[in-house]
């Protein structure tokens, strides 16, 4: 799961670290991670995608290893980011916008608030679509206790055992959560931007162990359902985060939208069933790309 080619767009001041790929001409994607996640969890769909597209994966800032944006964390920042990098690399064709968890609500957040800069939506056990969300606690307790001056080295163990958990129960193979990615997460944790963009995102959405607050999930699928924008939704019948039946409301609310439900896949289907999304994701693409041109 190698990013080596990932550099930094300087976005006002903020470096924001970015991977692009692929051929120039080819239909742009942008990728969008999960809460406390990096671009790393787009490596095996990024470099499919690239044969045939010109894609973009991200870090949201204040998570991977970007520092955050001025501000509180939450949607409307991280989608400012996302435009941010569109322009920066003077991308202004309208994206396919695919994303994971937050990534989806992200993306769904952009092309809400900017329509004519969106091809399409691939949303991958995308939040915003029902109350359950089960959002790490006793780990993001782990580590914030580490952190602390005089009993911080009591439960640094504690704290490393509990996030190489949390990485396995993403998946339904937890073989998916390899030492590379454990190790990797441990980095992003020690970001010093990750704790406060991370409970600052989290309570933004809802409240831990109760779940995610339904304003904005209101608000923000009534105003894409009337955008009509072609969207895909892709679900893992075995996710731990959001439950599979969110799928279901998701076609409810989008009553546009095609839907898929991977088998024997967690929370990350671009890692444990990468072939099997992209395929889906790219057939999504050429049938958008061809209902635009009869339309023209």
């Amino acid at each position: 799961m190698s990013a080596a080619d990932a550099t930094y767009l300087d976005l006002g001041g903020l470096a924001v670290r970015v991977r692009v790929s692929g051929p120039q001409d080819g239909p742009p994607v942008l990728l969008l991670h999960g809460i406390g996640r990096s671009l790393e969890d787009w490596v095996p769909a990024h470099d499919l995608l690239a044969r045939e597209h010109r894609v973009v994966s991200m870090d949201l800032p204040g998570f991977g290893l970007t520092r955050r944006a001025k501000g509180r964390p939450g949607l409307a920042g991280f989608a400012r980011a996302v435009v941010g990098v569109l322009d920066a690399l003077d991308e202004r064709r309208p994206v396919y916008l695919m994303g994971n968890s937050l990534g989806g609500a992200v993306a769904m957040t952009v092309a809400v608030a900017h329509p004519g800069r969106v091809a399409g939506l691939v949303l991958a056990g995308s939040a915003g679509f029902g109350r359950e969300a089960n959002v790490p606690v006793l780990p993001m307790a782990y580590a914030l206790l580490s952190a602390a001056p005089v009993v911080g080295g009591r439960f640094r163990p504690r704290a490393r055992r509990a996030g190489a958990q949390v990485n396995r129960d993403l998946f339904f193979d937890p073989a998916h959560a390899t030492e590379e990615m454990i190790r990797h997460a441990g980095t992003v944790g020690r970001q010093p931007d990750f704790r406060a963009t991370f409970l600052g995102t989290a309570l933004s959405l809802g409240v831990p162990l109760l779940g995610t607050y339904p304003g904005w999930r209101r608000r923000l699928l009534t105003a894409l359902a009337e955008a009509r924008i072609p969207t895909l939704v892709l679900w893992g019948d075995a996710d731990t985060v959001l439950p599979a039946h969110h799928l279901t409301a998701a076609l409810v609310a989008l009553p546009h939208a095609r839907g898929h439900l991977l088998t024997a896949t967690g929370h990350l289907p671009q890692i444990e069933r990468a072939g099997e999304l992209t395929a889906l994701a790219a057939g999504f693409i050429r049938d958008t790309e061809a209902a635009d041109r009869s339309a023209a």
